[in-house]
């Protein structure tokens, strides 16, 4: 009896879901057709295209923070290597080691301060600031299916007041559902009115407060790094005068910016010694051969080879609370920060068998291509690019695997999702939620009702029990979920 009951419950929630869906979309068609007038808030229309447009910004923003910390963290890499070379380059018994190696150290060491500064007091607090955004844009889009209800049933009740011939009771009925409409628009309405022209406020604040920060983190930054540079300076130059006997004189060539002289050039003396003049000197970049090191002596490499890294964690994802927790925030600081280049290709069948004496050939042949590789990768400065295969799938099956677990989901079934909050639901066509609840992600049957930032599922408990979608299926937010597979 119990169960009777429940499933009696459940199709008279789908029928009143069904009928309200209809009765919205009738009012909207109505409304567009201009047969039925819309209430209209001009003063809320402007909280909600300020809220747009501060919604726009401070995405905007956080994007090219996150861009200039990659900058910030790609420019601590290069000065890392670049000081790495002059240590290796450096040799022990010059003077001055052991100051450009203590300096080197501070330089690594601003880096990270400065990088670490900036995520704590910029990007964590860009974060914090957008988290509020998504709760009140789904508030604001649940305003509006309200004011539909509200303007339907207004109408609905006045259409039955003038009728010819009067229904008392259809006109009793009519009018307790206008001023239950009313009621949960206008507390919905009073809320938003209070809430969007006190954040629409708070972006001047936000706004100060971050570039300030920015600003102040820049200013240290660079006043420290002169310091340490001016130290490098100082050390150089010590063993400049050390080693000053040791000039490195250089050729002169013209200028690409002057055109160069037709001189002839003099006859060589009679000995066979070459000629020299002050003029040839001083100009260009090339060393003399007394310069230059013997034959077969071996030049110091560079240490510095680009380090490929981990790939980017996907992006934070925002709660529907005003505040960010700080697990589900990106930090930039970490080694997970460089990007990995990935390309990925469908498998491709495997070529055919060869004849003996070819297959020895293109092995030995792939053999040499593969240490040419190597050894040009090795010596290469630009970061490699990881080629990953993944098996073909047709229709969520993969090749020559088993078929998918979608079988036994529900009809057009998308995707998983994990309560991550609990959800009291205020409408008739919407699941309660608690966090933990799986829900399994379905489309609308009409795209045109799905309202942005709701999604349309039904409980995994629900399905797995009664196996009827009709009678479990509701709309939720989306930002108080996440997906899981």
């Amino acid at each position: 009896m119990a169960e009777l009951g429940s499933k009696g419950v459940t199709a008279g929630k789908i029928a009143s879901n069904v009928q309200k869906k209809l009765t919205r979309a009738q009012e909207k068609v109505l409304q567009k057709l201009g047969k039925a007038d819309e209430t209209k808030d001009e003063q809320f229309e402007q909280c909600v295209q300020n809220f747009n447009k501060q919604l726009s910004e401070g995405t905007r923003l956080q994007k090219d923070l996150r861009t200039y910390l990659a900058s910030v963290k790609a420019m601590h890499e290069a000065s890392k290597k670049l000081t790495e070379c002059l240590q290796e380059v450096y040799e022990p018994d010059w003077p001055g080691r052991d100051d450009t190696n203590k300096i080197a150290e501070n330089n690594d060491l601003l880096w990270t301060d400065f990088h670490q500064k900036l995520v704590d007091q910029a990007l964590l607090t860009m974060d914090t600031y957008l988290g509020q955004f998504p709760d009140i844009k789904s508030r604001i889009a649940k305003r509006g299916r309200k004011l539909v209800d509200y303007d339907s049933a207004r109408h609905h009740f006045e259409a039955l007041q003038t009728a010819k011939k009067k229904d008392e009771t259809k006109i009793a009925k009519a009018e307790e559902e206008l001023v239950k409409a009313q009621k949960v628009f206008e507390e919905m309405n009073v809320d938003l009115q209070e809430e969007l022209p006190s954040l629409w406020n708070s972006r001047v604040g936000f706004y100060v407060n971050t570039f300030q920060s920015i600003a102040g983190l820049e200013e240290n930054f660079h006043k420290e790094m002169s310091k340490l540079n001016q130290n490098l300076h100082d050390v150089l130059l010590g063993l400049d005068k050390q080693y000053s006997g040791n000039a490195f004189p250089v050729k002169a060539q013209p200028s690409d910016s002057t055109p160069a002289k037709a001189n002839k050039s003099p006859s060589p003396p009679p000995d066979g010694s070459p000629i020299t003049s002050p003029e040839t000197k001083t100009a260009n970049h090339e060393l003399e051969p007394s310069t230059l090191e013997a034959p077969g002596a071996s030049i110091p490499k560079s240490p510095s080879q680009l380090r490929k890294g981990p790939p980017v964690p996907p992006p934070p994802k925002v709660t529907p609370s005003k505040e960010i927790k700080q697990e589900n925030i990106i930090s930039l600081f970490d080694d997970n920060f460089v990007p990995e280049i990935s390309v990925t290709t469908p498998s491709q069948p495997a070529e055919a068998a060869r004849a003996g004496a070819e297959a020895a050939g293109s092995e030995a042949a792939a053999g040499a291509e593969a240490s040419k590789t190597e050894a040009d990768s090795g010596s290469s400065s630009l970061p490699a690019v990881v080629v990953e295969t993944f098996p073909a799938t047709v229709n969520g099956t993969v090749e020559g695997g088993a078929s998918s677990e979608r079988a036994d989901m529900p009809p057009g079934f998308l995707f998983k999702v994990q309560a991550m909050h609990d959800y009291t639901a205020t409408d008739t066509d919407e699941l309660q939620l608690k966090a933990g609840d799986v829900v399994l992600v379905i489309p609308f049957e009409n795209p045109e009702e799905q309202d942005e930032g709701w999604l349309m599922g039904v409980k995994e408990s629900d399905w797995i029990q009664h196996k009827e979608l009709d009678q479990c299926r509701g709309v939720f937010p989306e930002n108080f979920t996440e997906r899981v597979q």
